[in-house]
Formats: C-alpha cells, structure tokens, sequence
C-alpha cells in the first residue's frame, strides 16, 4: 500500500514535462503555426495583389 502512495506522490501531474517527446511536439507544433502564418500572408498578398 505505502509503494502505491509513493509511486503517486512521486508523479507530478503536469503536461509540458522535461523530456524528447514534449520537445519534439511543441517543436513541431511552434513550425507548424509559422508555416501556416507564412502561408496565409502570401495567399493574402496574391490575393490582394499586394506585389
């Protein structure tokens, strides 16, 4: 019983851990808005003939 009590003290509930996974995703994740941010201003300058 006392390792159960452990092994849930020991665990931090958080999202955003120190580790590969959560780098990679929020990597990709902040490249994926750039590259959409990037897109939607050059559609908006074709489109409005801003060139």
């Amino acid at each position: 019983m006392s390792t159960d009590t452990q092994n849930h003290q020991d665990h931090e509930d958080y999202i955003l851990k120190d580790n590969t996974k959560t780098k990679f995703g929020a990597g990709f994740i902040i490249i994926v808005l750039i590259v959409l941010i990037v897109g939607a201003a050059l559609s908006g300058m074709f489109f409005f003939e801003w060139w």
